[in-house]
């Protein structure tokens, strides 16, 4: 290992996901969907984010195409009625299917819910884009709704599961170089890949946030004592290690905490090992606002 883990720990939270399978009759249209349905993370800002888990072959999807599984996240209020959270969710979630996947040709979309806590009628703001015309067959063993369209026909499976999960677990790499950004994101986000059950909405993140700001209009701002940039600005509130250029954070969500704790295992022992590395640490907030506390030097040991 070329870096310093630092004994801290990133804080995480409960959400609620959907988990859905996509497929499409060409790989090119199948990219598209997935990539602009999930293509913009914004739980930040009170709204709903997506990503990638893994692309499916056709042995294992329902009509015999090529598919993905997509995972969407939406945050947890504690103080507002769980029924008001998955209505606000899933309207958000339509506009993503409605948006991002029914206006490519020859898409369709099945549930992938592993553990549902509950299930959404599709039909109420997904199906009726059909304004009416549209109708319910008994396809590949499922109830699928078939939305009627110009270059017919999009087709969705009439519930959809909701489970609960866990959001937020991050670390950060400080490096000396550009080419250990993007060389270590990289290894580690490959390595991610391979676990199932996780997604990294941001992918390679520049910009980790704070919850304190200055302008609470416009939601979480810049982590200042990080900014490398203003380090001399700041003398002592800065935190940034001598020597550190640059501080990317890859951020985790997943079915369960077992599944974010192997997701982080396995990329941070890929950073850990990449030439410019110098340093990992996590994003938390002194243990206030996430219910997870996930140590990094206790999941390298497994823990």
């Amino acid at each position: 290992m070329n870096a310093f883990i630092e004994d801290t720990y990133a804080e995480a939270f409960d959400g609620l996901y959907f988990r859905i399978l996509v497929t499409a009759y060409d790989r090119s249209t199948l990219i598209k969907a997935a990539e602009d349905s999930t293509a913009t993370p914004s739980t930040v800002i009170g709204r709903i984010e997506g990503g990638i888990e893994r692309w499916v072959p056709k042995s294992e999807t329902p009509d015999g195409r090529l598919g993905v599984i997509l995972q969407f996240w939406s945050g947890m209020d504690e103080r507002k009625p769980l029924e008001e959270i998955i209505r606000r969710f899933y309207r958000e979630f339509s506009y993503r299917i409605r948006q991002d996947i029914l206006v490519k040709p020859f898409t369709a979309v099945f549930d992938a819910c592993p553990n549902p806590i509950g299930k959404i009628d599709t039909l109420e703001f997904i199906g009726h884009c059909g304004d009416g015309y549209e109708w319910i067959e008994e396809q590949y063993g499922r109830e699928m709704i078939i939305v009627p369209i110009m270059v017919p026909d999009f087709k969705i499976e009439r519930y959809l599961g909701y489970g609960r999960g866990v959001m937020g677990g991050n670390f950060w790499y400080m490096c000396r170089t550009k080419k250990a950004v993007l060389e270590a994101g990289r290894r580690a986000l490959k390595a991610i890949r391979q676990v199932e059950g996780v997604i990294t909405p941001f992918d390679i993140c520049s910009a980790g946030s704070k919850p304190e700001t200055k302008f609470p209009h416009i939601g979480p701002t810049t982590n200042h004592p990080y900014c490398p940039s203003l380090k001399d600005k700041l003398g002592p509130e800065s935190k940034v290690p001598e020597g550190v250029r640059y501080i990317p954070e890859i951020v985790i969500n997943g079915l369960t905490l077992d599944h974010v704790k192997k997701a982080m295992r396995v990329g941070i022992k890929e950073v850990l090992a990449t030439r410019g590395v110098v340093r990992v640490s996590a994003g938390n907030y002194g243990g206030k606002l996430g219910k997870y506390k996930i140590y990094l030097r206790g999941i390298l040991d497994g823990v």
